[in-house]
């Protein structure tokens, strides 16, 4: 099921009449608040999620979903609005699109954001691993990271994801591009650096001095690799 999350009327009701005769079923919402609700009595494949709403608007409800949920987001923008797609991209969203806009386009996007999720999804046995590393601990399926005094340090759903790709491929050099497409499930752009703001965010979070990094290295024109010293369990051994 998708949500769609648009103050606009004719929107929602265009938008729920073309994903339902393409196979998907939908359930809308008008407002953050309302969305909220929805969140909470139902699990969805995709959200679709116009950025410039009354009240709570959709960057701030994007980070609350980020934060609390594992479901990917397609941020709906005003054209040319450059800050609200990058910021929005930093904050957890998986894709963004400018209005007005094609519904094929906005159909083939969640299509492809579904389809890159379903090829990565973690096989079962799988679904309980945490990771150690230097007295760290950082639980993957909870997005929990532990710090070495034993304190919880919080995490959006967007730096977990990218936490958790740096840790599976430890010591090996990952470009940007690859590390965009795996923690987003898009392509990068040529100017994209949301990547770059991201690794800044979560090295705030685990290094001593992030300007000095311990753990996340910079490549200079490579990308960035994971230099911590890795162990890999699951809960409860």
């Amino acid at each position: 099921m998708l949500l769609i999350v648009d103050d606009d009327l004719d929107i929602r009701e265009s938008l729920s009449d073309y994903f339902n005769a393409n196979g998907f079923d939908t359930k809308s919402a008008e407002n953050a608040e309302v969305a909220r609700a929805a969140l909470a009595n139902h699990r969805f494949e995709a959200i679709i999620l116009d950025v410039m709403m009354p009240g709570e608007d959709g960057l701030s409800l994007c980070r609350y979903i980020s934060e609390t949920y594992d479901t990917p987001i397609l941020m709906l923008t005003a054209l040319n609005e450059d800050m609200d797609r990058i910021v929005g991209l930093e904050i957890g969203a998986d894709d963004y699109l400018a209005k007005p806009f094609n519904p094929r386009e906005l159909l083939a996007r969640i299509r492809a954001i579904l389809r890159r999720r379903s090829s990565r999804e973690t096989p079962e046995t799988d679904l309980n691993k945490i990771y150690y590393f230097d007295n760290w601990q950082f639980d993957a399926v909870h997005h929990q990271l532990i710090d070495p005094e034993g304190s919880k340090i919080e995490m959006t759903s967007g730096e977990a994801k990218l936490l958790q790709v740096l840790l599976g491929a430890t010591n090996r050099v990952l470009s940007r591009d690859y590390l965009l497409e795996q923690v987003s499930d898009r392509i990068a752009g040529v100017f994209d650096r949301s990547i770059d703001n991201q690794i800044s965010r979560l090295r705030k979070k685990l290094e001593r001095d992030p300007r000095n990094p311990t753990y996340i290295k910079t490549v200079r024109g490579g990308g960035y690799r994971f230099a911590g010293n890795l162990q890999k369990g699951k809960s409860g051994k």
